[in-house]
């Protein structure tokens, strides 16, 4: 008997690492992701900026003695979603109008502005995901079913209006 093997019309790729909390870390973590990028072929920026500010956000703010922080892309259709999960869930993101001489405090403001979608996923106690999404391409050239993503009932998508919710791209385990 033959057997036939489906072709996935949409192919899902991924990436995952899990990195020390520090600004050592969050560097790492940069050039991973944009090594990964590289080896899809995918556009790196503004994923790199993105990856670099939710990953300095996840050393800086989401640091727990003793605990990692995690970076996953997906990929699936025309969609690339960046997730940095770490451990102070207590402590969830919102992006401020920093005063204009303050040295930091606009990394969100990128996010919001550089990504399509971002938002927060409020994970097993005591983690928490920030995630961003990119599309790849441009949305003239999008079809129904091409990879539109929505987030899961527990995300808050913040900056974007509620009709440009999408899924996530992974099942919760």
């Amino acid at each position: 008997m033959n057997q036939k093997t489906a072709d996935l019309v949409t192919p899902v790729r991924n990436f995952r690492v899990q990195i020390s909390p520090t600004p050592r870390g969050a560097r790492l973590a940069r050039l991973l992701a944009v090594e990964q990028l590289r080896s899809w072929g995918l556009p790196l920026d503004p994923a790199r900026q993105l990856i670099a500010e939710l990953s300095a956000n996840a050393a800086t703010h989401g640091r727990a003695q003793g605990r990692d922080f995690r970076l996953t892309l997906y990929v699936i259709g025309n969609v690339l979603r960046i997730e940095v999960t770490d451990t102070r869930g207590d402590r969830l993101p919102h992006p401020e109008q920093p005063p204009p001489d303050a040295e930091s405090g606009r990394g969100l403001l990128l996010v919001e502005a550089l990504s399509d979608r971002w938002g927060v996923s409020e994970d097993r106690h005591p983690r928490k995901t920030v995630w961003a999404e990119l599309r790849l391409t441009s949305p003239e050239r999008t079809f129904p079913g091409s990879g539109d993503l929505a987030p899961y009932p527990q995300e808050k998508e913040r900056g974007k209006a509620p009709h440009q919710a999408t899924p996530s791209p992974h099942p919760r385990g």
